[in-house]
């Protein structure tokens, strides 16, 4: 990879960001990208915006005004750790097989999850408020995120993906994570055009139980003019997007969306793990004291923003983590959803 560092700085968290120079970030050393720099903005989805109804979230590093200079980008400094965390060097920023949708017991991936199908979708975008979940050890994780998805779950499956960890991460594969994808910057693929958004870096503040709440938009859709899939953070923050030419079904349109939660549970010390999906509550606690999702919509054929249509809800484990959907003028369609994991209704 070629990278020339203009600056860095470090978060409190100590995460280290580095400020690249924007033409020469991972992402042109793909050879359909080489001597390409990143492209203009793109027309945003119209229609069915709405007001911000908690305050909004961005990232730890940027807490004191810190930016990266006008023409690169912030990088989030790989560590020791993070590959150590993997199984292995080779397969880091790759997740392992799974399938999205349906109940995984066989690999231990947990949903809690809303999901629309059977139409063509060329975006989707939410607010979600951001938790910090108890994870029981190393080889397991909670994450809150949308997906966009086409193909089949054999092994020709596309998605995107956008996450809030409470760490800020994205996702994307064309095989159904057998060999190709990655997350974040980690391999050649995403284009980030921002200079304040650092992929993969801590998000701030976070919601309290039963205390103030904070939550981010994300927003994922297809440009009408250059079929790129752009992606955008917080309010009307682009951070960049993913070349037509990674995909295959995906270069047309999605034929799933879907938002909501996911877990691994390793069953480590033989039975149901404790780590925590969202805020580690039921849904039916409501407002202050479970996750959510609100202000739910899709994106359609003529880039319009538009309501869900025939939404369907999913719960692998609803004993240990579970989902309720409503909708009202100022959120929408929303639902709550999560849970503790381990208790005596989730041995």
């Amino acid at each position: 990879m070629t990278c020339i560092l203009i600056c860095f700085m470090q978060s409190p968290d100590g995460d280290f960001i580095d400020c690249v120079l924007s033409h020469l970030q991972p992402a042109f050393d793909h050879p359909e990208l080489k001597g390409q720099k990143p492209l203009d903005p793109p027309e945003r989805p119209k229609g069915l915006y709405f007001t911000e109804a908690a305050r909004e979230s961005l990232q730890l590093w940027t807490d004191s005004g810190e930016s990266c200079p006008e023409g690169t980008v912030p990088i989030r400094r790989t560590t020791e750790k993070d590959i150590l965390r993997a199984s292995s060097v080779r397969r880091y920023g790759r997740k392992l097989g799974r399938n999205v949708r349906r109940d995984s017991t066989g690999n231990g991936h947990e949903h809690a999850v809303l999901f629309v199908n059977g139409e063509q979708y060329y975006g989707a975008k939410a607010n979600l408020n951001v938790w910090a979940p108890r994870v029981t050890n190393e080889y397991e994780f909670s994450l809150s995120q949308i997906w966009v998805i086409s193909g089949s779950f054999g092994n020709d499956l596309n998605t995107i993906e956008a996450d809030n960890y409470p760490r800020f991460f994205t996702y994307w594969t064309t095989d159904a994570y057998r060999t190709t994808g990655c997350y974040n910057l980690l391999c050649s693929g995403f284009v980030q055009t921002n200079n304040r958004i650092a992929i993969g870096a801590a998000i701030s503040p976070r919601s309290s139980y039963n205390g103030r709440q904070f939550d981010i938009g994300l927003m994922v859709w297809k440009d009408p003019n250059h079929g790129h899939w752009w992606l955008e953070f917080g309010s009307g923050l682009l951070v960049g997007y993913w070349p037509a030419f990674l995909f295959s079904h995906l270069r047309n349109h999605a034929n799933m969306i879907q938002f909501g939660g996911e877990i691994v549970n390793t069953r480590s010390s033989g039975h149901h793990t404790s780590t925590q999906m969202g805020s580690g509550h039921f849904a039916e606690e409501g407002f202050g004291k479970a996750a959510y999702f609100r202000n739910l919509q899709t994106v359609d054929w003529d880039n319009n923003l538009l309501p869900l249509t025939n939404l369907r809800l999913l719960a692998d484990h609803s004993n240990c983590y579970d989902v309720r959907q409503g909708r009202n003028r100022v959120w929408g369609t929303y639902f709550y959803y999560g849970g503790p994991g381990k208790n005596v209704r989730c041995p």
